[in-house]
């Protein structure tokens, strides 16, 4: 399972790649992926090593939560112009010299030279690695990528955080705006119910216009969402300090601010505070972009 306790925020697209040179071939890995709601992995490879694609799966696995992922490996001859270094196969050699005395007690043949002998198919090879250190070979590199790749993420990841904090830090104060806007509003409806009471030689009824008052200030009172918008940038702060796996909850928490940021709009009748809470909703379509790109 990956490892949910890591600190740090981690980017789902990435790349990382590294080769190395083996006995006989040399081996090639790459590792690149994009945004995806889950953890895809597909793997190309020569069919040879398809029978290590479980270990390998497992591995990326381990340390990826989400992300359409691609691996790439290749196992190809050397790119050097070195050649392979050959080894004598000791065992069919002596079979082969066996072969021949016992053919020498019936007939009187001509021996095998040297170089025939060393013509001889399977007398030279170069050197190969088993199956299982070919796996061990294949899943060290694979892991270099994958350290390679994490680091990457993790960079790219610090810059979505820095951006994502610096946004939060926008709304904070465009929100904290909006509170002292309200004895002006509040002030300024007062008067125009007063107007309203004299230019209709209306005789003032200080009740009256006291639960006018009430009732707008009910209507325009916003100070339980701006409670929660505040509660909400906070629990963003706290979850991109804490790091880990954050994109879906990040995702979550833009849908609970856009709605705040809407019904505070749609209560202004202050251009001010309708254009505070354009500014929030732009703020937090900016965020919810990079927070795709969250794991």
């Amino acid at each position: 399972m990956p490892d949910s306790g890591r600190s740090g925020i981690y980017s789902m697209t990435g790349y990382a790649a590294a080769a190395s040179e083996l006995p006989g071939g040399a081996l090639a890995i790459d590792l690149r992926a994009v945004n995806h709601r889950y953890l895809d992995i597909q793997f190309r490879m020569p069919d040879e090593l398809r029978p290590f694609e479980p270990a390998f799966r497992e591995a990326v696995a381990s340390r990826l939560q989400r992300g359409k992922v691609e691996c790439r490996i290749s196992l190809t001859a050397p790119a050097t112009a070195k050649a392979a270094e050959l080894k004598l196969n000791r065992e069919l050699l002596q079979q082969l010299i066996a072969l021949q005395r016992e053919v020498h007690t019936f007939t009187a043949a001509r021996e095998l030279s040297v170089g025939e002998m060393l013509r001889w198919p399977g007398i030279m090879a170069a050197e190969t690695l088993t199956l299982e250190a070919l796996r061990e070979s294949c899943l060290a590199l694979l892991l270099k990528v994958l350290d390679e790749f994490e680091a990457a993420r993790r960079r790219e990841g610090d810059k979505l955080k820095a951006m994502l904090l610096d946004r939060v830090t926008r709304m904070e104060y465009r929100a904290a705006q909006v509170a002292p806007r309200f004895p002006q509003m509040i002030a300024a409806y007062q008067e125009k119910l007063a107007n309203r009471v004299r230019d209709a030689a209306l005789a003032a009824d200080d009740d009256r216009i006291r639960q006018e008052l009430v009732m707008f200030i009910a209507k325009i009172d916003v100070d339980e969402e701006l409670t929660r918008l505040g509660a909400h940038l906070a629990e963003i702060r706290r979850i991109l300090e804490h790091g880990g796996a954050v994109g879906k909850r990040l995702d979550f928490l833009m849908q609970e601010l856009n709605r705040e940021a809407n019904t505070l709009g749609s209560k202004s009748i202050d251009v001010e505070v309708s254009k505070i809470s354009m500014d929030l909703k732009l703020l937090i379509e900016q965020m919810r972009e990079q927070i795709h790109n969250l794991e």
